[in-house]
């Protein structure tokens, strides 16, 4: 983690004209601009709350489905996009690899920082969630920045390993958004934990979102203390998976010129 907090010292500027650049260029000609990063998860919780509310029953210990589900929502969102986007950050900037000399590691964490301005935008909707549904303010959500840095740790380390090997095996962008839907049905984002039979729990508690999305469900909408052993597996290992990712990109990275 050092490493890469003295890597954004050193090259703040260019890391986020790096990300404004990004930001730029996803809403070029759009006519709603920023709008649909509301849009589409707006849109991803009607259908998925109408199918639940309707078809199945979710327990949400006395929570409104459609702000518990989008409490999950929000931070999966920025997770899958962000990761998405870092993935194939190396390879959109090629020309920059090749010619100037620069950390390699500073392209998938500016993508991942161009995502920044669509997590500000669905918080800001999720509040008003809050408010419609009438949950209120609880000390525990203080605790939510907590909660998000172990979650961008997890999302850091996890872009770090697929976008070096993006470079290599150009079948990983292609196949993230299947590794990523799976990963989404193997967390308890549209269910509960409640829902899962006793005897599988250890293995979805294996996954670390699992701890990570439980954490921000207590803190934000329950005021239960997060800070339990599921979350501080997901801390661990979320760690795990940063030290791996950033070993793993810095062995491949000075081959990065030769193959893009």
């Amino acid at each position: 983690m050092k490493e890469i907090i003295d890597i954004y010292k050193k090259y703040k500027e260019v890391f986020w004209q790096l990300a404004y650049r990004e930001i730029k260029a996803r809403y070029k000609q759009s006519v709603l601009g920023y709008a649909w990063a509301v849009i589409v998860p707006l849109l991803n919780l009607l259908v998925l709350s109408v199918v639940f509310s309707n078809l199945f029953r979710v327990p949400t210990g006395g929570i409104p489905y459609p702000v518990f589900l989008f409490a999950a929502l929000v931070p999966w969102t920025f997770l899958s996009n962000a990761i998405t986007t870092a993935t194939g950050s190396i390879i959109s900037n090629a020309s920059l690899v090749t010619k100037v000399y620069l950390p390699r590691e500073i392209f998938p964490l500016a993508a991942i920082a161009s995502k920044s301005i669509d997590l500000l935008l669905t918080c800001l909707v999720l509040v008003i969630f809050l408010f419609f549904y009438g949950v209120s303010f609880k000390l525990t959500m203080l605790l939510v920045p907590i909660i998000f840095l172990v979650q961008l740790i997890l999302i850091i380390g996890v872009s770090l390993i697929l976008s070096a090997a993006n470079v290599f095996f150009r079948d990983i962008e292609n196949i993230q958004s299947v590794f990523l839907t799976i990963w989404m049905y193997l967390t308890p984002i549209i269910y509960s934990t409640e829902q899962i039979p006793e005897s599988l729990k250890p293995l979805f508690y294996l996954n670390p979102m699992t701890g990570i999305i439980n954490a921000y469900r207590d803190a934000i909408l329950f005021g239960k203390f997060p800070v339990n052993l599921p979350f501080i597996y997901s801390s661990i290992f979320s760690l795990f998976i940063l030290a791996f990712g950033f070993y793993f990109f810095r062995k491949n990275s000075k081959y990065f010129a030769d193959v893009i």
